[in-house]
């Protein structure tokens, strides 16, 4: 759950007031689409999901989401749906903006990993979080982009998720698996959890590759390397609709304000902890210069 503080941030706010759950029928044709089992569809204020084993989704903007289960539905399947489709649905009519990457905090900034699903981001943090930085999020990052001068990061609403190879990999406790029907397990942060409303430092993209390195992204490939690859951007140019100027012009804000990085490994496990520590040292080495960048700013009045 967010901080006492962070709930009173107009985007944690609405995001809470928008993802109210009532029970009821599910009408499941919107925008004169009828959606099929498997399938979701977003059109203007509205978003439903109708899953393969008949849960029902609708939202509708300024109402909430009502949920219609099928006889003998599993209440840790809707968990999942309701914190990953059909809250990135919800984030992304209401103008926020979701990004599939998981990320860790320190001294008030947030630093994020992406890449496609199966490219480590839950498994890097999970080791982050052993090393004493604490989570802010996994799989889904939500970003507030009102503000033209920083990026802001809303606390993370989903569980640390790993697969048994990561939980051993990374030493992480197992509390309870996600579903009967998928081997994968919840797991407690080692370093805890952050829940404030912090800015965005960095955002890095996890490659595969020999050596190990980090390098900074810039120019061109900044904003080449923000079209993510997760179903994420389909949703939020589906719900703003944005024109190709408007686009490029919101890509190239946010490649001005933000770093933009990749972090480049080998995926053998017998590597894993010394790439870890690689990461470990460039997010508190990055850290610390930002901070030393805002405390002259601050001193300068500039």
């Amino acid at each position: 759950m967010p901080s006492p503080a962070a709930t009173q941030h107009p985007a944690v706010a609405l995001m809470a007031r928008e993802t109210r759950l009532r029970e009821g029928k599910v009408d499941c044709e919107i925008g004169g689409v009828a959606v099929a089992p498997g399938k979701q569809w977003l059109h203007e204020d509205g978003f439903v999901l109708r899953t393969p084993s008949e849960l029902r989704f609708r939202y509708a903007k300024g109402q909430g989401v009502t949920v219609e289960r099928p006889e003998g539905w599993d209440p840790a399947e809707e968990y999942l749906w309701l914190n990953g489709s059909v809250y990135a649905a919800i984030a992304c009519i209401n103008g926020l903006y979701p990004i599939h990457a998981s990320a860790v905090a320190l001294n008030g900034q947030v630093f994020a990993f992406t890449g496609p699903s199966g490219a480590g981001k839950s498994t890097l943090v999970a080791e982050l979080t052993r090393r004493g930085l604490p989570l802010f999020c996994d799989d889904t990052l939500i970003l507030d982009l009102s503000d033209p001068a920083r990026v802001v990061c809303l606390p993370g609403h989903k569980r640390l998720k790993l697969w048994p190879d990561a939980l051993a990999l990374t030493g992480a406790t197992a509390s309870g698996q996600v579903m009967a029907s998928i081997p994968k397990y919840y797991a407690q942060p080692a370093g805890g959890t952050v829940v404030d409303v912090l800015p965005l430092a960095e955002l890095c993209f996890l490659e595969e590759g020999d050596p190990a390195r980090i390098e900074p992204l810039r120019g061109a490939e900044k904003l080449m390397r923000l079209q993510d690859d997760h179903y994420t951007t389909d949703l939020f140019l589906a719900a703003s609709r944005p024109d190709r100027a408007a686009r490029f012009a919101q890509l190239a804000n946010f490649a001005r304000v933000i770093n933009l990085s990749r972090f480049v490994r080998p995926r053998d496990s017998a590597r894993f902890a010394l790439d870890a520590g690689l990461v470990e040292s460039h997010v508190k080495l990055q850290s610390m210069e930002l901070l030393a960048a805002q405390s002259q700013v601050s001193e300068t009045g500039e």
